[in-house]
This record gives structure tokens, sequence and C-alpha cells, in this order.
């Protein structure tokens, strides 16, 4: 296994760490633990790809476990956001949801005739911009606020959670529609 393959499998192994110190209320500064180990993971998407391009070690295992390592990640952060009550539960159904439909289009896409190919669009990559640094913004607003106090108790944190949140939401029905929109003809079409 090449190097950026083994950079986005440390992202999927991250993720049991993740889960534990956002959900494990008794461990000391768990909060920033858990931001330590999101922002590391996260930082492994951006340099993985950049290596395997750039070294020439592309490969179909990389090209699986790439948005599929995201896709854990931040599905993950946002079930524990919604458990913690950070943010609205029909905000994180909707974000998942359109990764399975955008998933499943990709799918059926590679397994044309013609073998199609979806790249991420901008809309996706400002999508997974905005969901991934809001996770952070979110988590690092609960970290003054809980583990050290810093932040004021009137503090509109859970406002603040719920304007990213929508934000974020909204870019992630905007990039599926297009997704939607250009390829649906990979799904109606009959053979």
């Amino acid at each position: 296994m090449n190097l950026p393959n083994k950079l986005t499998l440390a992202r999927v192994i991250a993720v049991p760490f993740y889960v534990v110190f956002m959900l494990a209320g008794g461990i000391p500064l768990n909060y920033l633990w858990a931001l330590a180990i999101f922002i590391l993971a996260s930082l492994t998407d951006m340099i993985d790809g950049k290596l395997a391009r750039k070294m020439g070690l592309v490969t179909d295992l990389g090209k699986f476990l790439d948005p599929l390592a995201d896709k854990i990640l931040v599905s993950s952060a946002l079930i524990c956001m919604a458990d913690l009550h950070w943010c609205y539960s029909f905000m994180v159904i909707i974000i998942i949801c359109r990764e399975f439909i955008v998933s499943g289009l990709r799918l059926v896409a590679a397994g044309a005739e013609e073998h199609v190919v979806i790249a991420a669009g901008i809309w996706g990559k400002l999508k997974t911009a905005a969901t991934m640094g809001s996770i952070g913004i979110i988590t690092a607003g609960y970290i003054f606020t809980e583990n050290f106090s810093v932040l004021p108790a009137e503090f509109p944190l859970r406002l603040i959670s719920d304007i990213l949140m929508a934000v974020c939401t909204v870019l992630t029905v905007i990039s599926g529609g297009i997704y939607l929109k250009n390829y649906w003809h990979l799904l109606t079409r009959t053979k």
C-alpha cells in the first residue's frame, strides 16, 4: 500500500478515536482532543490526493477510499454533534442523505457503458470545505465554552452553530441538485 493510501486509511482509523473523545464526557479536554484528531484527519484529506498525483501513485484503491474516508469522517462528526445537541438532526440527515445519493450516482456513472467519472464540482468542494470548517468552528466554540470557560454564558454559540449548519445544508442541497441535474440522464435511460 502506497503512502497516499496509508494516509487515507489513517483518516478512517482516526474516526473511532474522534467519536470516543467527542462523546466521552469524563475525559479531560475531550473536545480539544476530538478537534485535534478531526483537524489532523482533515489535513490528510488535502495531503493524500496531492501526494498521489505528484508521485504518480493514483490507484483505484485510492479513488475508492478517499471519498469514503471523507464521508465516514464528516458523517461521524455530524452525528456526534447532533447527539450532543450542537446542531439539528434534520440538517445532519439532509447532509448524509446527499452523500448517499451522490455516491450512488457515482456508482451508476462508473458502471455506465461510457464509464463516466463524476469529479467533484465547485459546489461540492464548497460544501465539503464549509462542512469541515463548520465542524471545526463549532467544536472550537464548545471547547472555549465548556473546557476553558473563555466565552461568556450569554455567547450565542448555538445561534452561530445553527447559522453555520444552515449554510452547510443549503450548499449540500445545491450541490446535490447540480449533480442530479447534470447526471440524471444516466439514471433514466433504458438499456
